[in-house]
């Protein structure tokens, strides 16, 4: 084979040496994402994060750029520290925005796990207040739904709030049983010993207190009660101790994880069929609008009706505001929640359990039903399908299973013997009786109506393509199915990477889709840069003013 002589190849410099080394700046497009995180983070205050800086020993890699790394990492669904690490030696990009620092992955999860500790909302919610600046968002509404994400601990090492009741009870009993039948022996002088035959309630601490005056009066007991003795030091007080320390860890809930003590067992839906299995969780909850994260919080409990009330007070702390308008699905829908709501003055769009099975004929047609009795507000009183009064027989006070304390009003028929439509109506021995709490149902009318109108038909239209379209982006797009760290706190920090990251994706996605694709680039650079900047009010209106042109060209 013959090469022609007029063949020219370029040549190959990459072992060479070169009199002065390249700009990696020139090697970065001016329009590249990179350029964008580099002035966010710039633009951040991080003075409580530098706080935590003792000073003294080695130096330390700069605050700004750990988070430079972590945010460019977490917009690219890089999550593990050692991938990010390999990054930072490989990839120009990470070389740019690190200076070429190269900090090895045991000091990136240190960072992460440590500085950021307590710190991630106030960043998250420092981006979301520029992204306000520049119109993006308005902190007026908030679409809130949750999801459940799996803890990054052992499926298999759980605790059940159930068997150790059982078992601590029966080991309770057990030994009360044995002190009983040894003191019952004994002569003992002590000024606790009572003339009661119940057993006392035992503990820890009283359980150690009573071994230690068994062992002093050893010489009373017989060889068996001696060994009696011995078992409940050796075995029994260590087993009491753990169930107890397993009921302060549970707290209120029914169950955790033991490589994780803070992930709740939820049940996780697997496959499109919803047949899913319990797997350690945490229940996260985010506000979005026009699918920006807004808002996010982690709790430990598998449903989302107790989650609303400390979701919304923490955006009222982060923001110092309240929005104005809520909307959530009906899991969200409880006496608590809307008085909750109302005491705020907060429009709310906030389904119940039953308001589309009652849009249906035939739950609306079902005579029998005591949402659809006939009620006299002036005297008191329902009306049953055939003609008969039920009086208010009383009120009383009840408590759900999340400890809310609410009334209701008993009502009663006089006589229901021989009434024809008796078996469709009611089925207890006696004479119908109904509970009802009117402050609920007032509620209920009161959230029904607003769905109903017309501003409540397009938040109930826009309100599963905003929250659930975030989730499906971070789950399914972006493979964040698991947490990687292990206790709320860390993984507070996690998730609030994840939503820093979606949110910066969702700016570029916007850039990237404008007709003046490098011209809007540079417009959000200077508004990141002059929003942040402090005392300059004149340059802040004016990149207002500039960037308000360019937004009917991105919406172009």
């Amino acid at each position: 084979m013959t090469i022609r002589s007029n063949v020219r190849f370029k040549s190959v410099t990459s072992q060479q040496s070169m009199l002065f080394p390249s700009n990696l700046s020139d090697k970065i497009a001016a329009n590249h994402p990179v350029r964008l995180v580099n002035q966010i983070v710039d633009g951040l205050n991080i003075d409580d994060i530098l706080s935590t800086y003792k000073g003294g020993g080695t130096s330390s890699y700069h605050p700004r750029i750990m988070l430079k790394i972590l945010f460019y990492s977490y917009l690219n669904n890089v999550y593990s520290c050692r991938k990010i690490a390999r990054q930072l030696e490989e990839n120009i990009h990470y070389m740019w925005l690190s200076g070429e620092a190269t900090p090895n992955f045991r000091t990136i999860n240190n960072f992460r796990s440590q500085k950021l500790k307590h710190q991630i909302q106030t960043l998250f919610a420092q981006m979301v207040q520029l992204m306000a600046e520049m119109g993006y968002v308005s902190l007026d509404v908030q679409y809130i739904d949750g999801t459940k994400i799996e803890a990054a601990s052992n499926r298999y090492t759980f605790v059940w709030r159930g068997s150790v009741e059982k078992y601590k009870e029966k080991l309770e009993h057990k030994i009360q049983t044995v002190l009983k039948d040894i003191e019952a022996s004994i002569d003992v002088d002590s000024a606790e010993q009572t003339e009661d035959d119940q057993p006392q309630p035992v503990n820890a601490v009283l359980l150690k207190k009573k071994i230690g005056q068994l062992n002093e009066q050893r010489s009373k007991l017989d060889k068996k009660q001696q060994k009696q003795v011995k078992q409940l030091e050796e075995d029994a007080l260590p087993r009491l101790q753990k169930y107890e320390q397993q009921l302060e860890t549970l707290g209120t809930r029914n169950s955790y994880s033991k490589t994780d003590t803070d992930a709740t067992f939820m049940r996780m839906k697997e496959d499109h069929m919803k047949n899913g299995q319990l797997k350690p969780a945490y229940n996260t909850q985010i506000s979005t609008e026009n699918q920006f994260i807004t808002g996010f919080s982690l709790h430990q409990r598998p449903g989302d009706t107790a989650t609303l009330i400390p979701h919304l007070d923490q955006f009222e702390a982060l923001y110092n505001k309240q929005s104005s308008t809520v909307v959530a699905d009906s899991g969200y829908g409880s006496e608590e929640n809307y008085q909750h709501l109302e005491n705020k003055d907060i429009q709310a769009f906030v389904k119940y359990n039953y308001f589309h099975k009652e849009q249906k004929r035939s739950y609306r047609n079902n005579v029998f039903l005591q949402a659809n009795l006939y009620y006299n507000q002036e005297q008191d009183y329902y009306v049953c399908p055939m003609g008969q009064h039920l009086h208010n027989a009383g009120k009383g006070k009840r408590k759900s299973e999340l400890g809310f304390d609410y009334q209701v009003s008993i009502y009663q028929a006089q006589n229901c013997t021989g009434c024809p439509l008796r078996g469709q109506c009611h089925k207890a021995k006696g004479d119908r009786k109904i509970e009802v709490n009117h402050n609920l149902n007032r509620l209920r009318q009161i959230a029904r109506d607003k769905l109903l109108s017309d501003e409540g038909l397009y938040h109930r239209s826009k309100r599963p393509i905003e929250p659930e379209a975030v989730f499906g982006q971070l789950k399914s797009n972006n493979k964040f199915n698991r947490f990687t760290l292990r206790g709320l706190s860390k993984v507070e920090i996690e998730f609030g990477l994840m939503a820093i990251g979606h949110n910066l994706r969702k700016i570029i996605a916007i850039i990237m889709s404008s007709k003046r694709e490098k011209t809007v680039f540079w417009a959000i650079i200077v508004v990141f840069e002059v929003v942040s900047t402090k005392n300059n009010n004149l340059k802040k209106q004016q990149s207002k003013i500039w960037m308000k042109n360019y937004y009917s060209e991105i919406a172009a």
